[in-house]
């Protein structure tokens, strides 16, 4: 399960981008998405530690899924 701070509407949105993309830089993402290189970098690192993008021996990024349910509870703290 990923971590509720990863679930950002940034990450949800990148990873609707590279949905069926197959491999891409980084920049192609950023572009794709119409954000900052930077910032991307960050969502996509995350994403990487959290086994949700796998990185192609190219160094490209890849969403390797079709389709993702996602799940959330929230609970009163």
């Amino acid at each position: 399960m990923l971590p509720l701070r990863l679930i950002t509407a940034t990450c949800v949105a990148l990873l609707k981008a590279l949905c069926g993309a197959g491999p891409v830089t980084i920049r192609e993402a950023a572009r794709r998405v119409g954000r900052d290189v930077k910032a991307v970098h960050a969502d996509v690192t995350a994403l990487l530690l959290a086994g949700v993008l796998d990185r192609t021996e190219s160094g490209q990024v890849e969403f390797p899924y079709e389709a993702v349910k996602v799940e959330f509870l929230l609970e009163a703290a």
